[in-house]
């Protein structure tokens, strides 16, 4: 349903890269969640009431607090599209993460505050009235929240939002408490069973659960997270297209909110081509990510000396080192500084994962002593930690 407003509301709807449309998609998902759930709200408390179940009326306040919820959506978007000041150089950007971290505390509140009124349920139980118009009741209500799920996930999708992926998780979580109510007024209906307060607590439980779940989605990037893998791979592959460009390394990419990316990386060009010429094709990789990546890109430059055999020599050294010591280490930044003094020092990094057994002083004095290094220049190693996801 956000995407089917989207197109009617949102000028450009399909350019979700740009902060005044993601700003856009944001109202429009807290507008849709206040009218809903206030909706839901108001059908499940008279239900709540009518039938005396705490199951019902702690769903009911769970959907108020969605309301509530997405209030703070709509408030979040709204000032995470204000552009830069002088207070905040980089923007407002992540004010839309905070947002869905205030979504998640408010969810686990909710789920807390069910749990104890459903324990003291169990010791002090009270008779449920249920009928067929509260399970009509029941069931828009779940009807209600698919909606709001599918509309919430295929919005987050498209403009790659936390916040919007934590009011879906928050949805589609209502969905089965609201079965669990619906089920277990059911029973009580039936059998004559009375499970409300256990109901409640099943309930409790997966709110809190859900609540959970969503702050973790927006505490880690507020925290900052690694590229995937497959953006690692994109991009070095964009870079390694250019005439010139002998590899790239020491990609790290951070944000300041979904729309606000900085990327910064280094690429080796050969030592002896002409600095303006290199100069100008840098531009032109920092210009092509920018378009591609809608990222502020700053890359880099090392200077790699091609045809020298002391140089050549002790790079094949040294891969052969690693290879033998573990295929999934690498090296980069590979070169010989001649010094004023007339000495001369080899100096390079080696990357390394970050769960990596081995110490980082084990596999430099390894290094050394695989390729004799130390005995014939100075030997300067730095271990890199690999900057990606797992996934």
């Amino acid at each position: 349903m956000i995407c089917f407003l989207a197109k009617r509301l949102i000028n450009n709807y399909d350019k979700v890269q740009d902060p005044g449309v993601r700003q856009r998609y944001g109202i429009i998902s807290g507008a849709m969640g206040i009218a809903f759930n206030f909706f839901l709200f108001i059908i499940k408390l008279l239900a709540g009431v009518i039938s005396g179940s705490i199951s019902i009326l702690g769903d009911a306040f769970n959907n108020l607090s969605d309301a509530a919820s997405s209030i703070v959506t709509l408030i979040g978007f709204k000032l995470s599209g204000q552009e830069a000041d002088a207070e905040h150089p980089f923007g407002h950007g992540r004010l839309e993460y905070v947002a869905g971290l205030i979504v998640s505390l408010l969810i686990i509140i909710t789920g807390v505050e069910l749990l104890q009124q459903s324990v003291n349920r169990i010791f002090h139980p009270e008779e449920v009235d249920f009928n067929y118009y509260i399970a009509v009741i029941l069931i828009i209500s779940i009807f209600v929240k698919l909606i709001m799920f599918q509309s919430n996930f295929s919005a987050s999708k498209l403009i790659e939002s936390a916040t919007l992926k934590s009011v879906a998780i928050d949805s589609i979580s209502d969905v089965v408490t609201t079965s669990i109510v619906f089920i277990s007024a059911l029973i009580n209906f039936i059998f004559k069973l009375n499970i409300d307060g256990f109901a409640g607590i099943l309930v409790a439980i997966l709110i809190i659960r859900s609540g959970w779940d969503a702050a973790r989605d927006t505490i880690n990037p507020l925290l900052g997270e690694p590229p995937s893998k497959e953006l690692l791979r994109d991009v070095s592959e964009t870079v390694n297209s250019y005439d010139g460009v002998l590899g790239v390394h020491d990609i790290t990419i951070h944000n300041y909110g979904p729309t606000r990316i900085f990327m910064s990386l280094h690429v080796e060009v050969p030592s002896d081509r002409d600095l303006i010429s290199v100069h100008d094709m840098i531009d032109f990789i920092e210009n092509e990510l920018h378009q591609k990546y809608h990222c502020i890109a700053v890359i880099h430059m090392d200077p790699v000396v091609e045809g020298d055999a002391e140089t050549d020599e002790l790079k094949k050294k040294i891969s052969e080192a690693l290879i033998k010591l573990d295929s999934k280490l690498s090296f980069h930044d590979f070169r010989i500084i001649h010094r004023h003094d007339g000495r001369k020092t080899l100096k390079f990094d080696v990357v390394v994962p970050y769960d990596y057994t081995l110490s980082d002083t084990f596999i430099i004095d390894y290094l050394k002593r695989y390729s004799l290094i130390k005995d014939v220049m100075d030997c300067e190693i730095t271990i890199d930690k690999e900057k990606r996801a797992d996934k």
